[in-house]
């Protein structure tokens, strides 16, 4: 088995397998078999039994083949768990690939990352290991960076705040999913979730030591139909810091347009 060890080119097992770089046929593979198929079982398994019931003998007992089989084409479990994250990933939208602006083409990247994140939760257990390397994630890096070509950044900037960008998008997701877990377990609705925690918080936050909670409380922003502003959907959270993190962004871009 090829564990993690590198080939001749220096690139990862899992990284080369995803290009399609160095691929040797010493063994002849088996009839109906495929990487494209193994990759495909092991995201179908993640999707509905989350990423911890992913293993190679799982997604050997999902395709009818022995699990020395699957090492024909993977070498490893956190390799097989690599590929299947670039492939649900998929590449980024095509009309990503010309924005109109640095500002609209970051937040439009955003969007599109968090879309796909949302439709694949279970992406965002695989730990990450590296650097994007693969086929998809560096496709996704490109179109990112090509979106502030023109911003008067340089290249360290720019990939620093594609790096921070993808941070929160990522953590919006975690935390959405996790959030969105604990409702259905508890069987409410966002807004019913926003009510629970307004009434927790009132029952645990006295006045005087937590004067400022307190405002919030009374401003009704976390009770479900109540007088103050509406909780807002997740959606509209996102792009509250979404807004935010790109002001930070167009400050940078003002202060080195200063400095030249």
């Amino acid at each position: 088995m090829e564990g993690n060890s590198e080939n001749a080119w220096g690139i990862p097992p899992a990284v080369a397998r995803a290009w399609g770089v160095g691929q040797e046929a010493s063994t002849a593979p088996r009839r109906g078999l495929s990487l494209e198929r193994i990759v495909r079982a092991g995201i179908d398994c993640a999707a509905t039994e989350g990423i911890g019931a992913v293993s190679m003998s799982r997604v050997a007992a999902v395709l009818g083949v022995s699990a020395m089989a699957l090492y024909r084409y993977v070498g490893a479990k956190n390799e097989l768990l690599l590929l299947m994250e670039d492939a649900a990933v998929g590449p980024p939208p095509k009309e990503l690939a010309e924005p109109a602006d640095w500002r609209t083409g970051l937040a439009d990247w955003a969007r599109a990352y968090r879309r796909v994140l949302h439709d694949n939760l279970w992406v965002l257990a695989v730990p990450v290991s590296s650097p994007p390397a693969t086929p998809n994630s560096v496709i996704w890096m490109e179109y990112g960076l090509r979106a502030m070509r023109d911003s008067g950044l340089g290249a360290g900037e720019r990939l620093g705040v594609l790096t921070l960008l993808s941070e929160y998008v990522r953590g919006e997701a975690t935390v959405a999913a996790d959030l969105a877990a604990a409702a259905r377990e508890a069987g409410l609705g966002p807004d019913q979730m926003n009510a629970a925690y307004g009434r927790l918080l009132a029952g645990l936050a006295d006045r005087e030591r937590f004067p400022e909670v307190n405002a919030v409380l009374d401003s009704g922003v976390l009770a479900a139909g109540g007088d103050g502003e509406a909780p807002s959907e997740a959606g509209e959270d996102f792009d509250f810091g979404l807004e935010r993190v790109l002001d930070g962004v167009a400050a940078l871009i003002a202060k080195e347009c200063a400095d030249v």
